[in-house]
């Protein structure tokens, strides 16, 4: 079954590996994603995120740069089996060409500064998506989790009242026009509903669950999944198992295909199939996890298949409904 992951966090780490001295190949590593890997798992395209810390990163221009140079440096290296993707062209092209795809893009919209000229240079370096937030506050909106405030417990608390600032609201409209995906994980639900109120085009959760089966905020409630089932968004299924089992404390979380199979049913249920896709997370995530890297996406397969679901359905979900809205929205 082919595999589009809208999600993880594979150029960090390889980054921070590397400024660390230690000697880290794309083609075969100890992190969940590898060229090797990717293979085994019959993945069709995989979203690459630069990933900044606002609260660690002093430069976060600087460290997205960074990591854009890893990725460069991956598609140079790797040339004859991954293959960059700009437009829906290109990933039409790599199939072709049975090589894996590979699409750059931007965890924390912070890493823009508040300047739209940032977020143009990003789109014409070759970024497709990028979340306006992480778990900081920036110039353009409110995230739902800030692990800054020691009173923000596990799992912390939805933010009702902070949306998009209206830099946020600008980025939205130019992010449109220059057809980059506005991806709303992490974002407060002020801004969720901000984001469904000023977009005039499909929005991606690209790594989210459902908040009524796990109540962490990093989730999205029965009213969000129903609205981006009537605006033909999509959310990609998170491998976090935080996110996935509801627990009184994180250490007791586990990640299992079981897991993941009830909370795509249950948006199935609530907001259709065509919504969900898969955004793992990996390499962004220390938890326990039965999928333990990118080769074991056939576990999650047979689960489905178990449960019940379609082949139909389960294509759907690996990566047809990623293809059909990538292709509306690049």
């Amino acid at each position: 079954m082919k595999v589009f992951d809208m999600h993880c966090d594979t150029l960090m780490a390889v980054n921070d590996a590397r400024k660390a001295g230690e000697a880290v190949s794309f083609e075969n590593n100890e992190l969940h994603i590898d060229l090797n890997k990717l293979k085994k798992g019959d993945y069709l395209l995989q979203c690459m995120a630069a990933f900044v810390h606002l609260g660690r990163d002093r430069n976060p221009l600087e460290t997205a740069m960074e990591e854009f140079d890893v990725f460069y440096q991956i598609m140079d290296q790797y040339k004859d089996s991954i293959g960059q993707v700009k437009c829906f062209g290109d990933l039409e092209r790599n199939m072709r060409d049975g090589k894996i795809s590979a699409m750059l893009t931007v965890e924390e919209g912070g890493t823009c500064l508040g300047n739209p000229a940032v977020l143009r240079m990003f789109y014409r370096l070759g970024v497709r998506m990028m979340t306006l937030t992480w778990n900081y506050e920036n110039e353009l909106a409110y995230p739902n989790r800030m692990p800054h405030d020691e009173n923000d417990n596990f799992p912390a608390s939805a933010d009702l009242q902070h949306g998009l600032k209206e830099r946020g609201i600008e980025f939205v409209r130019e992010m449109e026009r220059l057809h980059m995906v506005v991806d709303v994980s992490h974002l407060s639900d002020a801004g969720f509903w901000d984001v469904a109120k000023y977009s005039t085009r499909p929005f991606i959760a690209s790594h989210s669950n459902a908040r009524a089966l796990c109540s962490h905020v990093r989730n999205l409630t029965d009213d969000m999944l129903k609205t981006m089932g009537e605006r033909g968004c999509l959310l990609g299924i998170n491998y976090c198992a935080a996110f996935l089992d509801q627990q009184d404390k994180e250490e007791n979380c586990f990640s299992s295909v079981a897991l993941m199979a009830d909370h795509i049913r249950h948006i199935q249920n609530v907001a259709g199939i065509d919504i969900i896709g898969l955004g793992s997370d990996f390499d962004g995530i220390g938890s326990r996890l039965e999928m333990k890297d990118a080769s074991y996406l056939p576990l999650l397969e047979r689960e489905l298949r178990k449960r019940g679901f379609h082949e139909s359905e389960i294509e759907k979900v690996f990566y047809k409904n990623a293809m059909r809205v990538f292709k509306e929205l690049l």
